[in-house]
């Protein structure tokens, strides 16, 4: 038996110093153990994934959840594992494809009508380098589905938009944003999407200054979900041994993938902080494209229009940096009059 034992110690050794490797490589788990009860938070994308472990997560902390999705049975038994693992009742599966905007505008009037206030929202749900597509209003499905959105939001509450580290490399096309007349790209579509989350969060953050909302973009890093179905990943003999033991050290478990969204959603140190971009638990600056205010302002509103709002408002005057408000920040891009003060209408992404 003793034979076995210094093997064993070894690999015991290095199987946990992989752990510990992985956990400060991923970002670790989010450090506040700050609860939520009364609070409703509302997940979009929230039947698998990072969403999914997003919503247990907020589910522990005794928040009411509500998950926003497209396929119900899925979302339903979603919904009714993270209840039982919890033990919490208070989560709850919603209808939403955010490729129609008929069908977001049908569950922002749901959640209008149901709930008193949205204390966090995270837009969570996307696609990832999709073959050529249109959403049902005609939008390219990548800028569709992760850009475009529209929930009414109360104050005070926080909104989480999830990016990725490629908006460094995106470009914003506002010749050809959904892939009419170009030869469509697959990568550069996704790339561009995740740019406008970047920018369309700084724009909403500046026009919801002083309004009781923020509003941050992040980057949750590199996680194994079903997200990179179309990349090809793991599709040969080489990448799934050789490269399997690599992948184990960068790529997150969904778990650890839900930790950024988590943290932007509960950390007592970030109340007020808006128009920031995190890329995992860590603020960053964004890609210099992503800081230009004049792109963002034209992007919001060329936005706004695709979606049938009217929301024009002018550049301002001010500094092109980051909001760094002391208040939370919630009203804009309205369709119609504010209900009150703390009712507002927000445009948003997936």
């Amino acid at each position: 038996m003793s034979k076995f034992i210094l093997p064993a110690s070894v690999f015991g050794t290095v199987f946990g110093c992989a752990v510990l490797l992985k956990n400060h490589l991923t970002g670790g788990p989010c450090p506040s153990k700050a609860r939520l009860p009364g609070k409703t938070v509302v997940i979009t994308g929230a039947n698998t994934g990072i969403g999914k472990e997003t919503a247990r997560e907020l589910a522990q902390r005794g928040g009411r959840i509500i998950m926003g999705c497209r396929d119900m049975e899925k979302c339903e038994a979603a919904a009714c594992e993270i209840r039982g693992s919890t033990l919490n009742p208070h989560v709850y599966a919603r209808h939403i494809n955010l490729s129609s905007v008929k069908s977001i505008r049908r569950f922002a009037e749901e959640i209008n009508r149901e709930e008193k206030s949205v204390d966090i929202l995270i837009n969570n749900a996307a696609v990832m380098k999709c073959p050529p597509g249109k959403t049902e209003d005609g939008f390219d499905m990548q800028f569709g589905v992760n850009y475009l959105d529209k929930l009414k939001d109360s104050a005070p509450s926080r909104v989480i938009n999830l990016s990725s580290l490629v908006h460094i490399v995106g470009e914003i096309d506002f010749e050809d944003l959904n892939w009419d007349r170009k030869k469509f790209n697959t990568r550069k579509a996704y790339c561009q999407s995740k740019l406008a989350i970047v920018l369309f969060t700084r724009e909403l953050a500046r026009r919801l200054e002083g309004t009781g909302v923020t509003v941050n973009a992040l980057h949750p890093g590199v996680v194994a979900t079903d997200l990179g179905r179309h990349t090809g990943m793991h599709q040969s003999q080489f990448s799934s041994t050789v490269l399997s033991p690599i992948f184990y050290l960068f790529v997150k478990s969904p778990v650890l993938g839900a930790q950024p969204s988590v943290y932007l959603a509960v950390a007592e140190e970030l109340e007020g902080v808006t128009g920031r971009y995190y890329d995992v638990m860590t603020e960053k600056e964004p890609a210099p494209q992503a800081l230009e205010q004049e792109v963002a302002v034209r992007l919001w509103n060329i936005s706004a229009s695709m979606v049938g709002l009217n929301t024009t408002v002018p550049m301002p005057a001010s500094s092109s940096k980051a909001v760094t408000s002391t208040t939370d920040p919630a009203a804009a891009a309205c369709e119609q009059p504010l209900a009150s003060p703390t009712e507002t209408a927000a445009m948003t992404m997936a």
